[in-house]
């Protein structure tokens, strides 16, 4: 059984000594649910602070993004050495990065295979614009984003990533997508494109995450979805109550 997954992306919210504080707010009722892994992803000048602050819990830490090269002269950039034993996972080719910063599906993948070679677990975004969706192109878009994250990996290495499922114009718009439509990309065309890439154990073992637009008023219905697997929780990580509820919820859905 898929254990599932909520992590919170800070995005560009919260100093180091905020961090310690919403950490503070979230450790012990975290702590209290079982059977659902909850990572927090903070910027990365709070990353050190996260980690005190989390101290033995039980709560993954992970990046934001990372870059594809070991070393040199990448001013601005985090490489993948890094980022050992500081967090466990990182988010890669989320939607604003793409959008924003010009990531690319080949960067994508260069940044999820030196990602898995690190140790660490890679949270692989794809999804489509409003535009691609009215025009009926979701399909096609998002299972050529698959495709081209895992290009070139093992059926072992996919089994260990996560892929997060966000339509990009649910995030942060407080539009989510409805149940249907999750299921629909989630269960009708990311994981039988893993499917046909790498057989059905691997489809069967890997978890995917929808993301955009998660709320506690929404979780229930979400996470209740028999091929989504958690959340990655954009703005309402940012409130410990909301954070811990989704999660809460999510281990309702699922015990």
């Amino acid at each position: 059984m898929r254990i599932p997954i909520i992590a919170g992306n800070w995005k560009m919210n919260k100093s180091p000594d905020e961090t310690i504080e919403l950490v503070e707010a979230m450790r012990a009722p975290l702590t209290d649910i079982v059977g659902v892994e909850k990572v927090i992803c903070p910027p990365f000048v709070c990353l050190s602070a996260a980690q005190e602050a989390i101290g033995d819990a039980e709560i993954g830490l992970g990046a934001q993004n990372v870059y594809f090269e070991e070393s040199g002269a990448y001013t601005g950039e985090i490489a993948p050495g890094m980022l050992e034993g500081l967090v466990q996972y990182v988010i890669i080719g989320h939607s604003e990065r793409r959008e924003y910063f010009g990531e690319t599906d080949e960067g994508v993948n260069k940044k999820t295979k030196v990602a898995l070679a690190h140790g660490l677990t890679p949270i692989v975004c794809v999804g489509e614009t409003l535009a691609l969706r009215q025009s009926a192109k979701t399909d096609d878009w998002v299972g050529r984003q698959v495709v081209a994250a895992l290009e070139g990996l093992t059926g072992e290495q996919v089994r260990t990533l996560i892929i997060a499922y966000e339509p990009i114009w649910a995030i942060g718009t407080g539009v989510a997508a409805t149940a249907e439509d999750a299921q629909q990309v989630i269960g009708g065309v990311i994981r039988p494109t893993v499917v046909g890439l790498f057989g059905d154990d691997v489809a069967a073992a890997l978890r995917i995450q929808y993301g955009g637009s998660v709320k506690p008023s929404n979780a229930t219905e979400l996470m209740s979805l028999p091929d989504v697997d958690g959340a990655l929780v954009g703005g309402a990580s940012l409130n410990a109550a909301d954070f811990c509820e989704i999660v809460r919820l999510t281990a309702a859905c699922r015990g």
